[in-house]
Protein backbone atom coordinates (compact mmCIF):
# COMPACT_ATOMS: atom_id res chain seq x y z
CA UNK A 1 0.00 0.00 0.00
CA UNK A 2 2.77 2.05 0.74
CA UNK A 3 4.35 1.77 -2.54
CA UNK A 4 0.63 2.76 -4.48
CA UNK A 5 0.45 6.16 -2.22
CA UNK A 6 4.13 7.03 -3.30
CA UNK A 7 2.79 6.40 -6.63
CA UNK A 8 -0.23 7.81 -6.40
CA UNK A 9 1.64 11.26 -5.16
CA UNK A 10 4.12 11.54 -8.15
CA UNK A 11 1.14 10.13 -10.74
CA UNK A 12 -1.58 13.53 -9.80
CA UNK A 13 1.66 15.59 -9.18
CA UNK A 14 3.10 14.90 -12.58
CA UNK A 15 -0.40 14.82 -14.33
CA UNK A 16 -0.74 14.17 -18.13
CA UNK A 17 -1.15 16.40 -21.75
CA UNK A 18 -3.88 17.77 -23.11
CA UNK A 19 -6.03 15.29 -25.36
CA UNK A 20 -8.30 17.50 -27.21
CA UNK A 21 -11.44 16.40 -29.04
CA UNK A 22 -11.02 15.90 -33.15
CA UNK A 23 -13.23 18.42 -35.14
CA UNK A 24 -16.80 17.39 -35.44
CA UNK A 25 -18.81 16.56 -38.46
CA UNK A 26 -21.89 18.37 -38.73
CA UNK A 27 -23.62 15.24 -37.51
CA UNK A 28 -21.58 15.34 -34.47
CA UNK A 29 -22.30 18.96 -33.96
CA UNK A 30 -25.83 18.27 -33.07
CA UNK A 31 -25.39 15.36 -30.83
CA UNK A 32 -25.45 16.47 -27.23
CA UNK A 33 -21.80 17.10 -25.88
CA UNK A 34 -19.83 15.70 -22.85
CA UNK A 35 -16.63 17.99 -21.94
CA UNK A 36 -14.64 16.46 -19.60
CA UNK A 37 -12.66 18.79 -17.30
CA UNK A 38 -9.58 17.01 -15.92
CA UNK A 39 -6.06 15.99 -15.28
CA UNK A 40 -3.73 13.46 -15.29
CA UNK A 41 -6.61 11.10 -14.49
CA UNK A 42 -8.57 11.91 -17.64
CA UNK A 43 -5.54 11.19 -20.42
CA UNK A 44 -3.76 8.07 -21.56
CA UNK A 45 -0.11 8.81 -20.04
CA UNK A 46 2.18 6.25 -21.48
CA UNK A 47 -0.39 4.45 -23.74
CA UNK A 48 -1.92 5.03 -26.93
CA UNK A 49 -5.03 7.87 -26.27
CA UNK A 50 -7.64 5.33 -28.16
CA UNK A 51 -6.71 2.98 -24.84
CA UNK A 52 -7.33 5.81 -22.31
CA UNK A 53 -10.90 6.00 -20.37
CA UNK A 54 -11.87 8.89 -22.09
CA UNK A 55 -11.47 7.52 -25.71
CA UNK A 56 -13.58 4.00 -23.93
CA UNK A 57 -16.31 6.24 -22.68
CA UNK A 58 -16.89 7.72 -26.75
CA UNK A 59 -16.73 3.97 -27.78
CA UNK A 60 -19.14 2.82 -24.95
CA UNK A 61 -21.43 5.37 -25.37
CA UNK A 62 -21.76 4.26 -29.26
CA UNK A 63 -22.28 0.99 -28.56
CA UNK A 64 -25.25 1.90 -26.32
CA UNK A 65 -26.46 3.59 -28.75
CA UNK A 66 -26.09 7.42 -27.43
CA UNK A 67 -25.43 9.73 -30.04
CA UNK A 68 -23.08 12.09 -27.31
CA UNK A 69 -19.92 13.23 -28.74
CA UNK A 70 -17.04 13.39 -25.93
CA UNK A 71 -14.32 16.64 -25.56
CA UNK A 72 -11.41 16.19 -23.70
CA UNK A 73 -10.39 19.38 -21.76
CA UNK A 74 -7.93 17.50 -19.27
CA UNK A 75 -4.25 19.60 -19.01
CA UNK A 76 -1.55 18.25 -17.33
CA UNK A 77 -1.18 19.05 -13.74
CA UNK A 78 -4.54 21.07 -13.79
CA UNK A 79 -5.70 22.55 -10.50
CA UNK A 80 -9.49 23.11 -9.64
CA UNK A 81 -8.55 27.16 -10.23
CA UNK A 82 -7.41 26.28 -13.31
CA UNK A 83 -10.45 24.35 -14.52
CA UNK A 84 -12.36 27.16 -13.03
CA UNK A 85 -10.81 30.05 -15.37
CA UNK A 86 -10.66 28.04 -18.48
CA UNK A 87 -14.76 26.64 -17.90
CA UNK A 88 -16.18 29.59 -18.94
CA UNK A 89 -14.31 29.55 -22.21
CA UNK A 90 -14.85 25.66 -22.98
CA UNK A 91 -18.74 26.18 -21.90
CA UNK A 92 -18.97 28.74 -24.86
CA UNK A 93 -17.04 26.79 -27.34
CA UNK A 94 -18.34 23.73 -26.61
CA UNK A 95 -21.97 24.54 -25.71
CA UNK A 96 -21.98 20.94 -23.47
CA UNK A 97 -24.64 19.19 -22.05
CA UNK A 98 -22.69 17.36 -19.45
CA UNK A 99 -19.82 18.81 -17.53
CA UNK A 100 -17.42 16.23 -15.87
CA UNK A 101 -15.36 17.62 -13.15
CA UNK A 102 -12.10 15.39 -12.47
CA UNK A 103 -9.90 17.68 -10.41
CA UNK A 104 -8.41 18.58 -7.08
CA UNK A 105 -5.80 16.09 -6.74
CA UNK A 106 -2.95 18.65 -7.12
CA UNK A 107 -4.68 21.02 -4.78
CA UNK A 108 -4.52 18.26 -2.21
CA UNK A 109 -1.02 17.51 -3.17
CA UNK A 110 -0.13 21.53 -2.81
CA UNK A 111 -2.40 21.58 0.51
CA UNK A 112 -5.00 24.37 -0.79
CA UNK A 113 -7.13 25.16 1.75
CA UNK A 114 -10.47 22.74 1.84
CA UNK A 115 -12.64 25.77 1.62
CA UNK A 116 -10.83 27.21 -0.83
CA UNK A 117 -11.21 23.85 -3.33
CA UNK A 118 -14.75 23.38 -2.38
CA UNK A 119 -15.15 26.89 -3.61
CA UNK A 120 -13.75 26.63 -6.61
CA UNK A 121 -15.37 23.10 -7.08
CA UNK A 122 -18.95 24.60 -6.55
CA UNK A 123 -18.40 27.71 -8.75
CA UNK A 124 -17.29 25.00 -11.79
CA UNK A 125 -21.00 23.21 -11.18
CA UNK A 126 -22.51 26.45 -10.79
CA UNK A 127 -21.16 27.33 -14.37
CA UNK A 128 -21.91 24.44 -15.94
CA UNK A 129 -25.51 24.99 -14.48
CA UNK A 130 -25.92 28.35 -15.48
CA UNK A 131 -24.74 26.86 -19.13
CA UNK A 132 -27.52 25.11 -18.99
CA UNK A 133 -24.80 21.79 -18.53
CA UNK A 134 -25.64 18.86 -15.75
CA UNK A 135 -22.51 18.55 -13.56
CA UNK A 136 -20.52 15.65 -12.72
CA UNK A 137 -17.92 15.82 -9.74
CA UNK A 138 -15.82 12.84 -9.40
CA UNK A 139 -13.86 12.10 -6.49
CA UNK A 140 -10.27 12.59 -5.32
CA UNK A 141 -8.25 11.40 -3.01
CA UNK A 142 -4.18 11.75 -1.34
CA UNK A 143 -2.23 10.07 0.46
CA UNK A 144 -2.76 9.49 3.90
CA UNK A 145 0.64 11.43 4.98
CA UNK A 146 -0.98 14.46 4.85
CA UNK A 147 -2.51 13.92 8.32
CA UNK A 148 -6.34 12.18 8.69
CA UNK A 149 -7.58 15.60 9.52
CA UNK A 150 -6.80 17.28 6.29
CA UNK A 151 -7.19 13.95 4.01
CA UNK A 152 -10.64 13.51 5.66
CA UNK A 153 -11.94 17.00 5.33
CA UNK A 154 -10.10 16.75 1.11
CA UNK A 155 -12.22 13.69 0.58
CA UNK A 156 -15.50 14.74 2.37
CA UNK A 157 -15.13 18.04 0.50
CA UNK A 158 -16.80 16.55 -2.86
CA UNK A 159 -19.77 14.96 -1.83
CA UNK A 160 -19.91 18.12 0.24
CA UNK A 161 -20.33 20.19 -2.64
CA UNK A 162 -22.45 17.52 -4.81
CA UNK A 163 -24.97 17.47 -2.42
CA UNK A 164 -25.78 21.08 -2.32
CA UNK A 165 -25.84 21.71 -5.65
CA UNK A 166 -27.19 18.10 -6.64
CA UNK A 167 -24.76 17.14 -8.97
CA UNK A 168 -23.80 13.60 -8.97
CA UNK A 169 -20.39 12.30 -7.66
CA UNK A 170 -18.41 9.35 -9.30
CA UNK A 171 -16.07 7.48 -6.71
CA UNK A 172 -12.66 7.33 -6.98
CA UNK A 173 -11.64 5.47 -10.32
CA UNK A 174 -8.46 4.13 -9.11
CA UNK A 175 -9.94 2.26 -6.04
CA UNK A 176 -10.98 -1.27 -8.19
CA UNK A 177 -6.72 -1.72 -8.60
CA UNK A 178 -5.30 0.65 -5.72
CA UNK A 179 -3.30 -2.15 -4.48
CA UNK A 180 -2.45 -3.89 -7.43
CA UNK A 181 0.78 -2.81 -8.82
CA UNK A 182 0.41 -4.88 -12.03
CA UNK A 183 -2.67 -2.26 -12.81
CA UNK A 184 -0.02 0.61 -13.31
CA UNK A 185 3.16 0.81 -16.07
CA UNK A 186 6.91 0.18 -15.00
CA UNK A 187 6.97 3.06 -13.27
CA UNK A 188 4.73 2.24 -10.82
CA UNK A 189 2.48 5.56 -11.18
CA UNK A 190 0.75 5.35 -14.10
CA UNK A 191 -2.30 3.10 -15.09
CA UNK A 192 -1.79 0.66 -17.90
CA UNK A 193 -4.41 0.26 -20.56
CA UNK A 194 -5.46 -2.85 -19.32
CA UNK A 195 -6.75 -0.89 -16.12
CA UNK A 196 -8.59 2.01 -18.28
CA UNK A 197 -12.03 -0.40 -18.87
CA UNK A 198 -11.53 -0.94 -14.76
CA UNK A 199 -11.49 3.18 -14.69
CA UNK A 200 -14.77 3.80 -17.41
CA UNK A 201 -16.61 1.20 -15.18
CA UNK A 202 -16.65 3.13 -12.23
CA UNK A 203 -17.47 6.30 -13.89
CA UNK A 204 -20.18 4.41 -16.09
CA UNK A 205 -21.70 2.92 -13.00
CA UNK A 206 -23.04 6.70 -12.38
CA UNK A 207 -22.82 8.21 -15.45
CA UNK A 208 -24.48 5.58 -17.90
CA UNK A 209 -28.17 5.42 -15.81
CA UNK A 210 -28.13 9.50 -16.15
CA UNK A 211 -27.14 9.25 -20.00
CA UNK A 212 -29.20 6.72 -20.49
CA UNK A 213 -32.47 8.64 -18.43
CA UNK A 214 -31.70 11.65 -20.52
CA UNK A 215 -32.14 9.92 -23.77
CA UNK A 216 -35.24 8.09 -22.46
CA UNK A 217 -37.66 11.48 -23.19
CA UNK A 218 -36.38 12.39 -26.19
CA UNK A 219 -36.45 9.24 -27.98
CA UNK A 220 -40.59 8.83 -26.52
CA UNK A 221 -40.48 12.32 -28.15
CA UNK A 222 -39.63 11.24 -31.16
CA UNK A 223 -41.34 8.09 -31.60
CA UNK A 224 -44.78 9.97 -30.74
CA UNK A 225 -43.85 12.08 -33.63
CA UNK A 226 -43.23 9.19 -35.94
CA UNK A 227 -45.96 7.49 -34.87
CA UNK A 228 -49.31 6.65 -37.43
CA UNK A 229 -51.61 9.45 -36.22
Amino acid sequence: MTGFIRALTVWIALGFSVSAGHVATAAERDAPVIVVLGDSLSAAYGIDARQGWVSLLQARLEHEGLPHRVVNASVSGETTAGGLARLPRLLQRHTPDWVLIELGGNDGLRGLPVPELQRNLARMVALSQAAGARPVLFEMMIPSNYGPAYTGQFAKSFRTVAEASGAALVPFMLAPFATDPDAFLADGIHPRAASQPAMLNVVWATLGPLLAADARPAATASADRDGPY
